[in-house]
């Protein structure tokens, strides 16, 4: 019988596919992988910007793990949007109940439209319930900057924010650079090597780059990879994506999974 390797997205719902669940979901898919979901918050939204954020009860968020793990154990696990610091605390509560194993943490803070998508403390809770169990953090530049205190200008800067940050818990950190300017460049540090990986700036507005990344981070994890491998493989499908993004509404390209 062949071997079906899974990963479970616990995120921010998007209507329009191209971020948060959706967008997680699909790009499992593309990289062969089973994917579980489980929303921990609702969002009207469309490729032109979030509207509203409707958060979903804790408690139900912890209901909703332990239900789907009692029935299928996922190989890696990845946390988006979690608008809520009492949400962040019953994910990790489920997550060292049933020592899942592979978790990429994406601490996302604001939309690609600049809407802001966690409430007040829920950063913080992140860096302190989430960081110490995960694999892997995937920040971006702005998200970096914010935990570690550090303003983010140049490579230097980022291999001392992920030096920082790595000394809230995670396995390693991922700080995305594409905020910055020049080439894209994004950075892993896994407490003993620094590996940077550049690719060309692609030009325009693209949804969900973040949540393709991380995704696909975890669905490279799910299948057997190390750290520094994943880091590869996501830059690549993450980029590939983004080359041939599609327009499917009148907001932002979507990436093409």
């Amino acid at each position: 019988m062949k071997q079906v390797r899974t990963a479970l997205t616990i995120a921010g719902s998007d209507p329009s596919g191209g971020a948060g669940l959706q967008a997680d979901l699909r790009t499992f898919r593309a990289m062969g992988v089973y994917g579980l979901g489980i929303p921990a918050a609702l969002t009207a939204q469309n490729t032109a910007g979030v509207q509203h954020v409707h958060e979903l009860p804790a408690g139900f968020v912890s209901e909703q793990i332990a239900v789907l793990v009692q029935d299928i154990r996922p190989d890696a696990v990845k946390t988006g949007m979690l608008y809520a610091a009492d949400a962040v605390e019953a994910v990790a509560e489920k997550i060292r109940e049933f020592s899942l194993e592979n978790l990429v943490v994406d601490p996302v803070t604001v939309s690609s439209t600049g809407v802001l998508l966690m409430e007040d403390g829920v950063l913080e809770a992140v860096r302190r319930y989430l960081f110490p169990l995960s694999t892997v953090v995937t920040p971006n530049t702005y998200e970096a900057s914010v935990l570690a205190g550090i303003d983010i200008r140049d490579e230097r800067d980022l291999r001392d924010t992920a030096v920082k940050l790595l000394e809230s818990g995670p396995r390693a950190v991922i700080i995305t650079g594409g905020h910055l300017k020049g080439r894209a460049v994004d950075l892993l540090f896994d407490g003993e090597d620094f590996l940077s990986l550049e690719s060309e700036r692609l030009e325009g507005e693209y949804h969900g780059t973040g949540c393709v990344f991380s995704s696909s981070l975890a669905a490279c994890l799910a299948l057997g990879y190390d750290i520094k491998e994943a880091f590869a493989g996501a830059k690549d499908f993450t980029f590939r994506a983004m080359k041939s993004a599609i327009t499917v509404g009148r907001g932002m390209k979507v990436l093409d999974i």
